[in-house]
């Protein structure tokens, strides 16, 4: 995995940010009604996004390992998975533009398929009272169906090994991390920013403009 990957990683998750907060925001808002102990907000807050980015380093892990056992069998998987890289980037830049809702079929899918048995542990972290709860809610709560996530695995995916999955997915955390750390420290502007329509075309252009130069390079 190159330098460019780490970084195209960074930037999705920075880019991604507005749908993020839309995605996740209510649930990182609803944290301070959680939290038993309200002088715990901000550590609670803190632990909770870290848990978040265990469980997109988990995945990326998962993805990128297991899709990797068939694409050494065979070239025509990894050239496929390259093909859908680029795809996917395109229909992100779309979603985030709000032309198109592309992804929420993908969203449904991980609704059905993982959600809907997970959240079952909910009742079970709440009231969250201890750091330990905390950092389990935010795992729980990382596996949140969302199409920009699961875009991100998928690039995940075209890496070379599990650990190299779990790092472009680290970074990916970590570019969301102004915005929803942000979030709970009662910035509502940046939210606002980041959902500004000139915004969000321009940042939908970007991965628009990325994911064709990714599609280019594939189909060479």
């Amino acid at each position: 995995m190159t330098t460019s990957h780490l970084i195209s990683a960074l930037v999705m998750g920075l880019l991604g940010s507005g749908h993020c907060l839309a995605m996740c925001g209510g649930v990182a808002s609803s944290l301070t009604l959680a939290v038993k102990d309200k002088a715990q907000i901000k550590r609670y807050t803190l632990l909770y996004n870290l848990g978040r980015v265990l469980s997109y380093c988990i995945a990326g892990a998962l993805a990128a390992g297991i899709s990797q056992q068939f694409a050494s069998q065979s070239t025509t998987f990894s050239h496929a998975l390259s093909i859908l890289s680029g795809v996917f980037m395109v229909l992100v830049g779309l979603y985030i533009m709000r032309l198109t809702f592309s992804l929420n079929w993908i969203e449904s899918v991980g609704k059905v398929a993982i959600w809907q048995h997970l959240v079952k542990l909910n009742k079970r972290l709440l009231p969250i009272n201890t750091k330990s709860k905390a950092l389990a809610y935010g795992m729980l709560w990382g596996w949140l169906p969302c199409g920009l996530v699961y875009s991100a695995l998928l690039f995940a995916i075209s890496t070379q090994s599990a650990v190299q999955g779990a790092a472009f997915m680290l970074l990916f955390a970590i570019g969301t991390l102004p915005a929803m750390v942000g979030l709970a420290f009662a910035a509502e502007k940046f939210k606002q920013i980041l959902n500004h329509t000139m915004m969000r075309m321009v940042f939908g252009n970007i991965f628009i403009f990325y994911g064709l130069y990714l599609l280019i390079i594939a189909l060479l």
